[in-house]
């Protein structure tokens, strides 16, 4: 698996499984987990959740999908905003923890900005990281302006990464937020790589798959696995979906099938309000 590095040197894989939904249904358990067993075996190692998927339901699925092999899995969770005070923060992590039934979480986020001062924040991050219970942290859905500030704050300088939406339908980033973490080489991390579906029926992305039988899924995946240092979540509540992504890793688009996706899904040609879902 490629993978991309933290600057704290910890290596992140590029292409990971996404947990958002999970946990929501008793009924939906047994095939989540399996998915997520389906993924490790592959050697898909970095699973991404939150506290606020299915209100710590996610992180319930992934504890059993994960038992017994916690060693060899890149694990990241985020905090919700109205957590982010500095006993907060901790509180909210070690709940974390014990759902997961770990330890220690790989990379911790904070899910979106807060009311409470990030400095506040980030003291509770570090807090988190000397204890040994976060190996790193980050941020997400941050733009450009916030990002910058947040550097500049005590602890600032070791945030790893900035998770945001981005796929072919919402290339916002790339006017400035992306090249800006290139510089700091800061991975991004991309969810919605679909856009929760609404992508898989245009014209231009449903060509190129059958061109290559593939599905519209992957050639979109494809893409995002095509930019420089953006690491992928796709979703992966299925065994199906899960080979389907590893396999995006594998498609080659070719210089051809980039322009058509450019023709179809323009770059940005001013700046754009960072977008989220």
């Amino acid at each position: 698996m490629r993978s991309f590095r933290l600057p704290s040197g910890e290596q992140i894989p590029a292409l990971g499984m996404g947990t958002w939904k999970m946990g929501e249904s008793a009924r939906s358990r047994s095939a989540e987990v399996t998915a997520l067993r389906r993924g490790l075996d592959l050697g898909m190692t970095l699973i991404d959740t939150a506290e606020m998927y299915g209100e710590g339901g996610a992180e319930e699925v992934i504890a059993e999908a994960i038992a017994g092999e916690r060693p060899r899995v890149f694990l990241v969770s985020k905090v919700y905003p109205h957590n982010a005070s500095r006993q907060g923060v901790i509180a909210a992590c070690n709940r974390s923890l014990k759902r997961l039934q770990t330890d220690y979480l790989d990379l911790y986020l904070l899910h979106w900005r807060s009311s409470v001062p990030l400095s506040e924040t980030l003291e509770a991050f570090q807090a988190l990281k000397q204890a040994g219970k976060i190996r790193d942290y980050g941020v997400s859905n941050f733009d450009t302006s916030a990002m910058k500030a947040a550097i500049a704050l005590p602890g600032g300088a070791a945030i790893a990464t900035n998770q945001v939406l981005y796929n072919l339908s919402r290339r916002g980033i790339e006017w400035d937020l992306l090249p800006w973490c290139r510089q700091q080489q800061m991975p991004v991390m991309a969810y919605s790589p679909v856009e929760q579906g609404r992508l898989l029926s245009e014209r231009a992305l449903k060509a190129i798959a059958q061109h290559k039988d593939v599905t519209a899924a992957q050639v979109a995946i494809a893409w995002l696995l095509h930019q420089q240092n953006v690491v992928v979540i796709p979703k992966s509540s299925s065994v199906q979906h899960v080979e389907e992504n590893l396999a995006a890793l594998n498609i080659q688009l070719s210089p051809e099938d980039l322009t058509a996706l450019d023709q179809a899904f323009p770059a940005p040609t001013r700046p754009v309000a960072l977008q989220m879902l």
